[in-house]
């Protein structure tokens, strides 16, 4: 097979340095279509175009490019396919736009000349006039061809694909030239993110940019990267989330803000893991975790409409997501963390509320916990054990412990509680949200209770961010904040099980 390859890859150099040899530039510059190859097979030429006459000099004219994905050499005449990045995204739509090339059409040196040179993989410019073959398929009889860059490397044999899911990962550049689904998730992730803009945009939020370095990390409870600034003599951390400069600006009196953007922390690969991921945090003044339980509603019941809309099926509130048909039809199932582990883990009330009982639970299923954990932190192992694998319908749960919340508002009613959701779909928490703590005193006291748990070597609690004190100290108006996934919501819109199949290069274990 190597061997096959190192063939082929000399025998396309000998043609690029006889190319060159020629005065060709196989690497040429300038040539520019008058359209994309999707506006030809959708233009009112297209409809209007004839069928094959001797000659077609009434023919609508049109000057494409694109890379060669098929050729078909036949006696005197020869047929190419073209794609460019307006083909190919939607796996049940055109894939490509013939071309055709006669020896009594072009110049008889020129069609010898390209017939030979022109390689599958090779990216051209041509320009003729269209007509449609005795079977009906718009094609463009080449009246003139310019290779703009010749392919050193073949594509892979256009039966079998690039099925390797490794060598997909990897080459994302050969996976989305040869794979329609893969350039269409990707597709749809960009329709997520610009969904979300607008519908942000349109309740008054403005888009911003903040740190991708911190001299503490903070936001989340997170391994994070570490680096050193040498001009400064001081160690930075790639940001695990946004969260605290985000409410500093909002301290500033930015009370609408949000921002699309990397995280990075140093955890496992999985299948819904990678150590650079995007999140979308938003913050928004004088609202609490119930207004953005009800936009996040909005966003993803709105989301299911706009992507199936595009797809021809309008009005539909459902996706499909592996072996389920997931509605996003308003309003989401609603459960404490508490009400969950009896209306679907299948504990009792007096179970969920049993400290012992919870532990001996969790010690059938993975690491026990010391019998000294508190009942919110054993609460929330509980309903990780038992619950969050059965949520598959868009599932908001609250009521979480403070414990396992630094950041969140203490509820007035149970202060053992925060003001505080989830939203679970598919097996998976898409979004984590909660009425933001603002009391300068309590934030302390929760940043130095986080310090002690890493002192006794926790590595993901947090540090204590002297300076996001000192802005509360300044006064933040009551907030609502919330994180929500964007990776793993293109997994769910595009019907993917893997992250790395909704990220364009995912971390990978060396070659």
């Amino acid at each position: 097979m190597a061997d096959d390859l190192n063939r082929v890859m000399l025998d396309r150099r000998k043609k690029l340095d006889g190319l060159r040899a020629a005065g060709i530039n196989p690497f040429a510059n300038g040539f520019v279509p008058d359209r994309s190859l999707a506006a030809v097979l959708t233009s009112p030429d297209a409809a209007e175009a004839p069928a094959m006459p001797d000659l077609l000099d009434d023919a609508p004219h049109v000057v494409v490019c694109g890379r060669v994905m098929a050729k078909n050499k036949m006696g005197k005449a020869t047929f190419m396919r073209l794609r460019d990045g307006s083909v190919g995204v939607d796996p049940s739509g055109p894939q490509n736009l013939q071309i055709y090339l006669r020896k009594d059409v072009m110049d008889a040196d020129d069609y010898v000349f390209w017939r030979r040179e022109v390689d599958i993989g090779d990216i051209i410019g041509i320009r003729g006039p269209l007509f449609r073959t005795r079977t009906g398929e718009l094609t463009v009889m080449v009246h003139h061809l310019e290779l703009l860059t010749k392919s050193l490397r073949p594509l892979p044999d256009k039966h079998a694909g690039l099925t390797d899911v490794e060598t997909r990962y990897r080459q994302r550049y050969v996976d989305l030239i040869m794979n329609p689904v893969a350039r269409a998730t990707f597709k749809i992730r960009s329709q997520i993110i610009a969904h979300i803009r607008r519908l942000l945009e349109s309740r008054g939020f403005i888009e911003v940019e903040t740190p991708m370095m911190h001299p503490i990390p903070g936001g989340a409870t997170a391994r994070p990267f570490e680096t050193f600034h040498n001009a400064l003599a001081v160690p930075l951390y790639l940001r695990v989330a946004p969260e605290l400069y985000l409410k500093r600006l909002v301290v500033g009196g930015l009370e609408r803000v949000f921002e699309v953007n990397r995280n990075f922390r140093n955890e496992g690969l999985s299948l819904k893991h990678n150590p650079e991921f995007t999140m979308l945090e938003f913050y928004q003044a004088y609202a609490t975790y119930e207004d953005a339980l009800e936009l996040t509603e909005e966003m993803l019941s709105t989301l299911a409409l706009a992507l199936n809309a595009a797809e021809g099926r309008e009005g539909e509130t459902t996706r499909p997501y592996g072996d389920h048909v997931i509605d996003y039809k308003r309003p989401f199932a609603r459960y404490t963390m508490r009400e969950s582990l009896v209306a679907l883990g299948g504990l009792t009330e007096e179970q969920a509320g049993d400290t012992s009982y919870l532990l001996s639970v969790i010690a059938t299923r993975g690491p026990a916990l010391p019998e000294s954990t508190p009942y919110g932190k054993v609460l929330a192992e509980a309903f990780e054990l038992l619950v969050e694998d059965t949520l598959i319908e868009p599932t908001f749960i609250t009521g979480f412990p403070t414990e396992v919340s630094p950041l969140a508002r203490r509820s007035e009613s149970d202060p053992g509680y925060v003001d505080r959701f989830e939203l679970f779909v598919g097996k998976m928490e898409i979004a984590n949200a909660f009425s933001e703590l603002n009391d300068p005193i309590d934030q302390r006291a929760r940043f130095e209770a986080q310090v002690a748990q890493r002192e006794g070597g926790d590595q993901e609690a947090m540090h204590l961010d002297a300076d996001y004190i000192r802005a509360l100290e300044y006064g933040m108006p009551p907030t609502a904040g919330e994180g929500v996934g964007i990776d793993r919501l293109a997994m769910l819109m595009a019907n993917q099980q893997s992250i790395r199949e909704v990220i364009f290069f995912p971390h990978m274990r060396p070659e």
